[in-house]
């Protein structure tokens, strides 16, 4: 009868302990790929609007001189991440290769013009900003016109004005309730210790005697928690990374720091819950312990 109580007793204990170290694990892996996903959404507006090409078109009078000028200008501009120089003939190779269809032979003339691509350093590509670039540029005499989307910077930047505001508060939420439920799964697993804890108070021990191997054992869980949850973490980002070959979301640098939090905050929440859940029992009066 006592060795069953004895496999009862550890039992419990095992699972309160698995319990432990599955909720703080799912609950830290969730935390890391939300933060992960806060970073890359703004890497992927990054990459989105450093793509977008603004198109300057030159005017057939202008001289290999102006080329050089405006090429040089455009190069050492701080809003300039990349430039290209298309051609005439460089663009109708282009067009050809789009919709396949010769439109020279039928024209006899070529009637595209030469032009310079650009994509803009993203900090520029908004409203106001892309507009003052333009304007600057239009001062150049040699200039036929300028072209971009106007209305797809403007939808981007205002979807990514509502998606900031929205998931800051959102993380701060979950992670709220993150913390609460690491705690919660800790003061369950320490309060069927209760009348262990308390017998050892009634026969003298002091409380920090009593807390320390109830702070070293979570420490230990919220470790063990840490790395299933890096572990989970960087294989979702690795396969992800996989899934979607044109986004780049192997950072392994902001992948370390990331794990380095994570293992941090499983150590600090266990700690702080731990010590918190013993200190409430430790002055729990002895007749409340059935209650």
């Amino acid at each position: 009868m006592s060795e069953n109580n004895d496999n009862l007793k550890k039992s419990r204990i095992l699972s309160s302990y698995v319990s432990v170290v599955v909720s703080i694990s799912m609950v830290l892996f969730l935390f890391g790929l939300l933060c992960f996903t806060v970073v890359n959404i703004k890497n992927v507006s990054k990459n989105f609007k450093e793509s977008l090409t603004m198109s300057i078109y030159l005017k057939d009078s202008a001289k290999a001189v102006d080329l050089n000028q405006i090429k040089n200008s455009l190069i050492s501009a701080s809003y300039v991440k990349d430039l290209k120089y298309v051609s005439k003939e460089e663009a109708v190779s282009i067009m050809k290769t789009e919709f396949g269809e010769d439109f020279i032979n039928q024209l006899g003339f070529n009637p595209l013009i030469n032009s310079f691509d650009i994509n803009l350093i993203s900090k520029y590509v908004e409203g106001k900003k892309i507009d003052s670039i333009s304007n600057l540029i239009k001062e150049n005499n040699f200039i036929e016109d300028i072209q971009y989307d106007r209305d797809l910077v403007s939808m981007m930047n205002t979807n990514l004005k509502k998606i900031t505001l929205w998931i800051f508060p959102v993380t701060l939420i979950l992670f709220i309730i993150s913390v609460i439920i690491i705690n919660s799964s800790i003061k369950l697993a320490i309060y069927s210790n209760r009348f262990t804890i308390k017998t050892m108070q009634l026969v003298g021990a002091t409380k920090k005697f009593i807390r320390r191997p109830f702070i070293i054992k979570n420490i230990f869980l919220g470790l063990c928690s840490s790395v299933i949850a890096s572990t989970l973490l960087y294989s979702t980002i690795f396969y992800l990374d996989k899934k979607i070959p044109f986004i780049d979301m192997i950072n392994n640098i902001f992948i370390m720091y990331l794990i380095l939090i994570i293992t941090f905050l499983g150590v600090l929440i266990s700690w702080v819950s731990t010590y918190f859940a013993t200190q409430k029992l430790l002055n729990l009066n002895t007749e409340k312990l059935y209650n």
